[in-house]
């Protein structure tokens, strides 16, 4: 599901009035003329709370106009941030995974270059059901064994036929498999596919990655579809709403959203832990992982108020420990790298080419 917030700031006002660095250039549209007055960022729909927050406060403080925030998923917001060059593309990619090097060659190819990674914080993925559910305690092999379309059978491979939790594995509750989950532009579908399922197989399909790593990857990553996985777009507030509706179902989603739904939905342990502040920081919670921002330094100076996001984005007050993010559920980096972040804002420090 696209979601597009305009966050107001009052009635529009002159850039010399409002408060923003500009150096006088106008950023082309590249094809029909005309020029961007606010900060558009696209992509991750586990980053779209913290970035429309950061917006809202930035505008605040400086009396500006308050950036576009737009959920696409990570993938989408890729694909729209590497189009080109120009303010009909956004100047933030928003993403719940690194960029891969597929993405950034196309970037590159479009003369999108020069780019900014800058990592804001941790989050957590979790599967959750409603608070009257019953409670799971999931293993990745058991997420893999119940989720994946194929799985092994005698020398080869058959279609995954598991329809219950007990079936997959004994001691689990006797429930329908019933996963509610993001498509696959998503950041958190890649990066579930890839820390629950792809990890969850490889005891399983051991034999198949040392023979095979790109079959083993393929076999790993895709989901079924006869069903029992349901894509539910890119607002994970959906899934939270559909789990109240149907408690026999599981959710798939970010940290951030149970933090702010705990009164109707709870987390599944993983391998015995739970998804907690500490155990997401510290790594202990195997389906962790790194949230980020990418931005296009070209446009810095050229599109209005992109600095004072950016400056916004790594503040002590949105992303240090305490800020006022965490209280959105965004885990905090650890000080030095908090730290080195804002360094690499300061001194818009170009990303190296991604290796995969």
């Amino acid at each position: 599901m696209k979601t597009a917030v305009y966050l107001a700031a009052g009635a529009a006002l002159l850039l010399t009035a409002c408060g923003q660095k500009s150096d006088g250039k106008s950023q082309s549209s590249g094809g029909g003329g005309g020029t961007r007055a606010q900060v558009w960022a696209a992509g991750s729909s586990t980053v779209f709370p913290f970035a429309t927050r950061v917006a809202e406060n930035v505008a605040r403080s400086g009396g500006g106009k308050a950036a576009r925030v737009e959920s696409l998923g990570t993938g989408g917001g890729f694909k729209l941030f590497c189009g080109g060059t120009g303010s009909q593309f956004p100047d933030i990619a928003n993403a719940s995974r690194p960029m891969k090097k597929s993405e950034y060659d196309k970037c590159a190819a479009a003369g999108v270059t020069d780019i900014v990674e800058i990592k804001i914080g941790y989050d957590g993925i979790v599967v959750a059901n409603d608070k009257k559910g019953p409670a799971y305690d999931l293993h990745r092999e058991q997420l893999y064994r119940a989720l994946a379309a194929d799985i092994p059978s005698g020398t080869g491979f058959a279609p995954n036929t598991a329809k219950t939790w007990d079936a997959v594995a004994p001691g689990l509750p006797k429930e329908a498999i019933l996963v509610y989950g993001p498509p696959p532009t998503s950041g958190t579908r890649d990066a579930f596919t890839e820390l629950a399922m792809e990890k969850g197989a490889e005891k399983t399909l051991a034999a198949l990655k040392t023979s095979d790593e790109d079959a083993f990857k393929a076999k790993s990553h895709t989901i079924r579809s006869d069903g029992l996985w349901v894509d539910s777009g890119e607002n994970d507030n959906a899934i939270v709403q559909t789990l109240e509706k149907t408690p026999h179902s599981l959710g798939v989603f970010g940290y951030s959203f149970l933090e702010n739904n705990m009164d109707k939905v709870k987390a599944a342990k993983i391998e015995g832990v739970a998804p907690t502040f500490e155990t997401i920081s510290s790594g202990a919670y195997p389906l962790s992982r790194s949230l980020f921002i990418y931005v296009k330094k070209s446009n810095v100076g050229v599109t209005p108020g992109l600095r004072e996001f950016l400056d916004g984005f790594v503040s002590d007050a949105a992303t240090g420990k305490g800020g006022y993010l965490q209280s959105r559920g965004l885990i905090p980096l650890p000080t030095a790298d908090h730290d080195a972040q804002k360094a690499v804002v300061k001194a818009l420090t170009v990303m190296s080419a991604p290796t995969s």
